[in-house]
């Protein structure tokens, strides 16, 4: 089993954006809500709710839109901003992955197997 896997994080001045944040906002438009994504990767309420207010405020439009509970219940999910963000980040990854596969592999066989 190849265990091998790239983990593209990037940096635009303070703001990052990396697999822990494309994988919270994925959970947000699968789930319809930041609690559940967060918890559904083992991240507190608080944690989930300050990655969203920073990515809402450093990109050009807030990425992820939340409604108050009450006798609905509330939610979340993403904006158009938000799925663009995703869907970018995403195939720059899978980009990455491919374009780099023989220097990933190279590596690969240079990493002690146990590990």
């Amino acid at each position: 089993m190849d265990l091998t896997r790239l983990m593209l994080r990037l940096y635009f001045g303070e703001m990052m954006i990396g697999p822990g944040k494309a994988q919270l906002l994925e959970g947000i438009a699968r789930e319809g809500s930041i609690s559940a994504a967060g918890r559904a990767m083992g991240m507190s309420y608080k944690r989930a709710w300050q990655l969203v207010e920073t990515m809402n405020a450093g990109f050009v439009a807030p990425v992820v839109e939340s409604t108050r509970g009450g006798a609905q219940g509330g939610g979340a999910d993403l904006t158009e901003t938000g799925q663009a963000v995703l869907a970018a980040y995403r195939a720059l990854e899978a980009r990455v992955t491919e374009a780099g596969s023989a220097e990933i592999a190279a590596l690969a066989a240079l990493v002690v197997k146990d590990a």
